[in-house]
C-alpha cells in the first residue's frame, strides 16, 4: 500500500538504540561509534524523507491535457487513500458505524458518506474503497460493490479526448499492483453484464472496457469513474448532452438513469456583493437584500429595464467601476487606458479551443480598418485579454506572445491613438478578477460550439453588467435562454453545423481565399509585421490555424466580425446597452452556486435541507 509505506520512507529517526540530539530540526546521533554504524540508514532516511516530501512538491497543472507521469498518479492516490481513511475512520466512530461490538456494519456508509468524483483525479476512490471494504474490513465483494457504487458519483468536465485520463498498465503493476487487481475484477464483471444484453457485441465490449487494448495498455479512468458511480453529471446542459450522445454515449444506453445535468454556478456573495459593491447597492435600493440568499430574486428588477432613473444609476455605477480598473492598470502597471472606451474583456485559461486567436484576428483587422480609413469615426475600445498558459503548452505560451505582440504595434501607432488598445493582463487571478470583472462591458466568451463543458466567468460578466458576445456553447445557451438571445451577442457555427463540417471536412485555405481581411491578418503575422525582430516567431501559429487548427477558428471568423460590429451599433446607444445590461443581471439568478449546491444534494447525495438554528454569539455586556 503505497502511503503507509510513504509515510515510514518519511521516517527520521535512527534503527537502533542511541544518544540523540536536535540539529536544525533534524535528529542526529551523539555516540561516534554509532555514527559509523548508522551512517548508512540515517543518510538514506534523509534521502527516503525527501522522496516522500516530492509527493506535495509540485502539482500537476489541469490544462485539459493528460499527462501520464508517475508522479501524477502517486499524487492522485496519495490525496485519494488519505481522503478515505480519514472518512472511514469518522464512520467508525459514529453511531452509525459502531452497531456491532465486532465488526463495522457498512450497509448505512452510502447514506452517510457521498464522494463526488470531481473529473477523473479522484478516479482511484473507486478501487481504494473496493481495497479497504473487501481487503481490511472483510466485506463481501458484492455487497462492497453495492456500497462503493452508492457512494460515488462522478462529474464529467471536458469533452476533450486528450484531457481524460489513461494510465499505463504498466505503471498500476509497479506502484498500485492490489488495485490493479481489483479494477480488472471490476472490468471483468461489467463486460460480463455488458456481453449479457449485447450478445455477440465484440465492438461493443471493446468501446465500454476499462482497459484499451494497444501498444501499450491503458486504463480508462473515466470508463472507471461512469461504471463505480451511482450518478454521472454534466455541468451545463448542452455538455450533459453531448456527454450522453457522444462521450459516454455506449454508457448512457446501458444505464440512462444514471446520467444528469447540474450547470453550474457562481457565489453572488463574491462576485457582485464583495467585487461590484456600487452595483449591489443600487440594486438593493430597487428590491431589498433577499437577492443575495436568492439568486432568482433578480428577476424582480426587470420592470426596471425601462426607468430612466435606475438605467442611469446602473450605468453610473458601471463607469465608476471602468474608472477604478483605468486607475489600478496606470498605478500598478504603468498602462494608461481610456476608461469612455468600451472595455472588451477575454480572460479564461489560454487554450486553442477557448480560441484567443480568433479575438486576436479580429483586434488585427479593427486595426487594418483604422489604417485604410483613419477619417472615419470607430467606437473607441480596449481590448484585455489575461490568462495563464500551462508550462508545457507551447501554443498557449504563442498565443500570449501575440497578444502583447499585436498590443506594442497597435498601442504605440499615432494614427491609431485611444481608438484601439490591446492590453494583456499579467499574472491573472481571482483578486484581478474581483477588479476587471465588474469594470467589463463586453465579456468574450467564444470557445467553439461543444468544447466548453460550462464556464463561470461567462456567469460572473452577466451579474456584473457585461453584454456577453458568445458562441452557442456551454452556460451561454442557457444563459441566452433566460436573458433572451436578442440580449446577447450570438454568432457562430453550432454543434450541429460543426459536426456537418467535420464530415464534409474543414479546410481552412478556403476562407483564407475568400475573406480578404482574414487573408491580411493571416500574413501579416505570417510575414513578422508584429515581429519585426523575429520574422519566423508566429511560423507556428501560422502553420496551426492554416493546416491543423481542430477548433475552426477561420469558419466563424466572418460570423464574429460581423457581430462585433452590432456591438459596436448598440455601444453607441448608452439608454439601449444599459437596458440589456439590466435584463442580463435581471435573468443571472439561475447561475448561482446556491441553486447548483441544491441540485448536487437533492438529486444525486440524496440530502434535504435543514433549518439550523445557529445561537447567537455571547457577546460581553456595554
Amino acid at each position: 500500500m503505497l502511503v503507509p509505506r510513504l509515510l515510514r520512507e518519511a521516517r527520521t529517526t535512527p534503527q537502533c538504540e542511541g544518544s540523540w540530539r536536535v540539529s536544525e530540526g533534524v535528529q542526529v546521533p551523539t555516540r561516534p561509534s554509532l555514527l559509523l554504524v548508522n551512517v548508512g540508514g540515517y543518510i538514506e532516511a534523509v534521502l527516503d524523507r525527501n522522496l516522500a516530501e516530492n509527493i506535495s512538491r509540485v502539482l500537476y497543472p489541469n490544462d485539459n491535457f493528460f499527462e501520464g507521469k508517475e508522479l501524477r498518479l502517486k499524487q492522485e492516490y496519495f490525496v485519494v487513500a488519505a481522503t478515505l481513511q480519514d472518512i472511514i475512520r469518522r464512520f467508525k466512530s459514529s453511531k452509525f458505524g459502531c452497531r456491532d461490538p465486532v465488526r463495522t456494519c457498512f450497509e448505512s456508509f452510502p447514506d452517510k458518506v457521498a464522494i463526488q468524483l470531481n473529473d477523473t483525479h479522484p478516479a482511484l476512490a473507486i478501487p481504494e474503497l473496493m481495497r479497504i471494504l473487501v481487503d481490511v474490513e472483510k466485506v463481501d465483494w458484492d455487497k462492497a460493490w453495492e456500497i462503493t457504487k452508492n457512494t460515488c458519483a462522478y462529474t464529467n468536465h471536458t469533452v476533450l479526448p486528450e484531457a481524460l485520463e489513461r494510465w499505463p498498465v504498466s505503471m498500476f503493476e509497479k506502484l498500485l499492483p492490489r488495485h490493479l487487481e481489483i479494477i480488472y475484477a471490476i472490468n471483468q464483471r461489467h463486460l460480463d453484464h455488458v456481453a449479457s444484453l449485447f450478445p455477440g457485441d465484440v465492438d461493443r465490449l471493446r468501446r465500454m472496457s476499462v482497459i484499451e487494448e494497444g501498444d501499450c495498455k491503458r486504463i480508462n479512468m473515466a470508463h472507471l469513474c461512469v461504471i463505480g458511480s451511482h450518478a454521472v453529471n454534466g455541468v451545463a446542459r448542452i455538455h450533459s448532452e453531448i456527454v450522453k450522445q457522444s462521450v459516454f454515449k455506449d454508457f448512457y444506453e446501458l444505464e440512462p438513469e444514471k446520467f444528469q445535468n447540474k450547470t453550474n454556478g457562481i457565489t453572488p456573495r463574491r462576485w457582485l456583493l464583495l467585487c461590484n459593491p456600487g452595483l449591489a447597492d443600487t440594486i438593493v435600493e430597487k428590491i431589498g437584500e433577499g437577492f443575495l440568499t436568492d439568486l432568482s430574486q433578480l428577476r424582480k428588477l426587470l420592470p426596471f429595464a425601462s426607468d430612466e432613473v435606475f438605467i442611469r444609476d446602473v450605468a453610473k455605477a458601471k463607469q465608476e467601476n471602468k474608472l477604478k480598473f483605468s486607475a489600478f492598470l496606470e498605478k500598478e502597471y504603468g498602462v494608461r487606458i481610456n476608461p469612455s472606451s468600451m472595455f472588451d474583456v477575454h480572460v479564461k485559461r489560454i487554450h486553442e479551443y477557448k480560441r484567443q486567436l480568433l479575438n486576436c484576428l479580429h483586434i488585427i483587422t479593427l486595426y487594418n480598418r483604422i489604417k485604410k480609413d483613419p477619417a472615419k469615426a470607430f467606437v473607441p475600445r480596449t481590448v484585455m485579454i489575461g490568462g495563464k498558459a500551462a508550462p508545457g503548452y507551447h501554443m498557449a505560451k504563442m498565443i500570449i506572445k501575440l497578444v502583447t505582440s499585436i498590443g506594442d504595434v497597435v498601442n504605440n501607432d499615432p494614427i491609431v491613438g485611444d481608438r484601439l488598445k490591446v492590453i494583456f493582463l499579467e499574472n491573472y487571478r481571482v483578486s484581478l478578477a474581483e477588479k476587471v470583472i465588474p469594470a467589463a462591458d463586453l465579456s468574450q466568451q467564444i470557445s467553439t460550439a461543444g468544447t466548453e463543458a460550462s464556464g463561470t466567468g461567462n456567469m460572473k460578466f452577466m451579474l456584473n453588467g457585461a453584454l456577453t458576445i458568445g458562441t452557442m456553447d456551454g452556460a451561454n445557451v442557457e444563459m441566452a435562454e433566460e436573458a433572451g438571445a436578442e440580449n446577447l451577442f450570438i454568432f457562430g457555427l453550432q454543434v450541429e453545423d460543426i459536426k456537418a463540417l467535420d464530415q464534409k471536412g474543414y479546410h481552412a485555405q478556403e476562407y483564407y481565399d475568400r475573406l480578404p481581411e482574414l487573408r491580411q491578418a493571416v500574413d501579416q503575422i505570417s510575414s513578422g509585421f508584429f515581429s519585426p525582430k523575429e520574422p519566423d516567431c508566429f511560423k507556428d501559429v501560422v502553420n496551426m490555424l492554416m493546416n491543423h487548427d481542430r477548433f475552426k477558428v477561420f469558419a466563424d471568423y466572418e460570423a464574429y466580425v460581423a457581430c462585433q460590429a452590432q456591438v459596436d451599433q448598440l455601444y453607441q446607444n448608452p439608454k439601449e446597452w444599459t437596458k440589456k445590461v439590466i435584463k442580463n443581471i435581471a435573468c443571472s439568478g439561475k447561475f448561482s452556486s446556491d441553486r447548483t449546491i441544491t441540485e448536487y444534494a437533492r438529486d444525486i447525495w440524496g440530502v434535504e435541507p435543514c433549518d439550523l438554528q445557529i445561537p447567537p454569539p455571547n457577546l460581553p455586556k456595554d
